[in-house]
């Protein structure tokens, strides 16, 4: 019964810190607009390297219209 309370008690303080984490994480919001252009360049980037190195690129599949090779 004791390593139920424990494994309750474990699961509630997880939540209760990844609540409280999500929570401040969503204040510091980008306000400028040289970090927005940074986050979008790094959103497009992670995009571009979904797309080429994804399952069908690494595995010798001819290139789609979604992938972006430039000559």
């Amino acid at each position: 019964m004791l390593t139920l309370y424990i494994l309750l008690g474990l699961l509630v303080g997880g939540a209760v810190f990844l609540i409280v984490t999500l929570l401040r994480r969503g204040k510091s919001r980008t306000e400028n607009a040289e970090g927005l252009l940074i986050e979008q360049a790094s959103r497009l980037q992670a995009h571009r390297d979904r797309v080429s190195f994804g399952t069908f690129a690494t595995h010798n599949a001819p290139p789609t219209m979604s992938d972006h090779y430039r000559n």
